[in-house]
């Protein structure tokens, strides 16, 4: 499931513009999972966040910047708690900074739509 959840978002990054949200995100990368049940929105936060670390940690940007909230403006405090996790800062901050979310989003969209890395990476 991570590899489809992946894999989606890196087209996504490449094709669409905006964010994806979390309803959309399962259906089209037809997960299976009911998002009105808690443990299962949980685990998909728990995949977002293992995808993002993992992506980081090899030098790119966190994909799950373009998963958002229905209806939010923008991403919820775990994102905000996972980027601090990777070290970007203080998370409290980082929500503040209007710039910083439309930053990590357009990194993964030149990241992913350049066509070296995609043929490297994805």
């Amino acid at each position: 499931m991570i590899g489809r959840i992946r894999t989606y978002l890196i087209r996504y990054s490449r094709l669409q513009t905006g964010t994806v949200s979390y309803l959309t995100l399962v259906q089209e990368a037809e997960l299976g999972l009911n998002l009105e049940i808690s443990h299962e929105k949980s685990r998909l936060n728990e995949m977002l966040a293992e995808i993002s670390t993992a992506e980081f940690e090899a030098g790119r940007p966190p994909l799950s910047a373009l998963v958002k909230v229905q209806g939010s403006k923008g991403q919820g405090d775990n994102f905000y708690k996972l980027c601090e996790k990777m070290g970007m800062g203080e998370w409290r901050s980082l929500k503040q900074d209007e710039e910083f979310l439309k930053n990590l989003i357009s990194e993964c969209r030149a990241f992913w739509r350049d066509e070296a890395n995609f043929q490297q990476f994805a």
